[in-house]
């Protein structure tokens, strides 16, 4: 090393400090495909992203697309300081445009979002069999609905639903303009609260049970249930009570209540109907309660054979808050 080299240099350190430079970004460098890969070296390394790739040159450069104009000489390329080839887009689908490349086809994602993700790739790299194969599963796939919830107008449309349908049915009436007094201050939540039973209900028994909604019926809340063409069971959540001596009406929520009954429904959904020891079983008597209420047996005493009875459950009218039975 020369004298002056080291002269230069013990000025430089005696100099005045100066300030850090900023950081910078990892330094890249532009170069053809050839350099990038080396002569003769028929393997690629690819950063997409971020993500990390290692393919050959024999995929890239097989179908016509923006990345064999990359890698047959046609484009720059960047890379970094151990190689890597740079690509600024996600790596969270270059997998698939990979094996499209290499195969021909490929698996295409599920849901439709993650198809659109993939088909703006496609687009980016100029993948024409790609972004058809993807338009494609768009316009076939019309994302079936997961539950679908048939709302009634009129009584004779009730009727033909529930004779028709061969599956047990639950029904919903909800109408909060059927009222000719004030609500309680928690009706509108239990009301809301029913609601939203009713949806889980519909999700999980999906397939299974037809629920129907119907919201011009008398009823301002009452879950009614069915099975084969009869009706098994009613639900009425609304009740008349007296508050500063003025009548109100209260919108209950007996989802336990409302959990059985759809149950017991459930009993009806195979041919033939339960029999009679069964249905002894799920029809027992609510007469000790003095908000439930079921209709009486028919003549011919407790051997005789049963008779087909819609249990209906109402919560007791015209009471006040406090002689209220708790619970109820």
């Amino acid at each position: 090393m020369s004298g002056d080299s080291c002269l230069h240099r013990l000025h430089a350190q005696a100099g005045p400090a100066s300030p850090a430079p900023p950081l910078a970004c990892p330094k890249t460098k532009t170069c053809s495909y050839r350099r990038a890969v080396g002569l003769g070296n028929k393997y690629v390394r690819l950063n997409v992203g971020g993500t990390l790739f290692y393919t050959t040159l024999q995929v890239l450069t097989k179908q016509s697309s923006m990345l064999k104009a990359m890698f047959s000489g046609k484009k720059e390329v960047f890379t970094d300081r151990e190689g890597w080839i740079l690509i600024d887009r996600s790596g969270k689908h270059f997998g698939s445009i990979l094996s499209f490349l290499r195969e021909g086809n490929v698996t295409l994602p599920k849901g439709r979002q993650a198809v659109l993700e993939l088909l703006a790739e496609a687009k980016y790299y100029v993948i024409e069999g790609l972004v058809e194969l993807c338009q494609n599963n768009l316009q076939e796939d019309t994302e079936q609905a997961l539950c679908v919830i048939p709302v009634v107008t009129s009584i004779k449309e009730e009727e033909r639903l529930i004779q028709a349908c061969t599956k047990p049915v639950v029904k919903l009436v909800y109408n909060r303009s059927n009222n000719k007094y004030s609500y309680t201050s928690n009706s509108d939540d239990n009301l809301l609260k029913n609601i939203e039973l009713f949806d889980r209900l519909s999700l999980s028994y999906n397939g299974r049970v037809l629920f129907i909604k119907d919201v011009i019926g008398d009823e301002i809340c009452c879950w009614s249930f069915y099975g084969q063409g009869r009706k098994l069971a009613e639900v009425c959540c609304t009740s008349i009570v007296y508050a500063t001596e003025k009548k109100q009406t209260k919108v209950e929520f007996p989802e336990a209540r409302i959990y059985e009954e759809t149950l017991n429904a459930l009993l009806y959904e195979t041919m033939p109907a339960p029999d009679n020891s069964l249905l002894e079983a799920t029809r027992r008597n609510h007469t000790h309660c003095g908000s439930h209420s079921e209709e009486e047996e028919g003549p011919g005493g407790a051997g005789a054979e049963l008779r087909e009875r819609v249990r209906r459950i109402h919560v007791k009218r015209y009471s006040t808050y406090d002689d209220r039975p708790l619970g109820h």
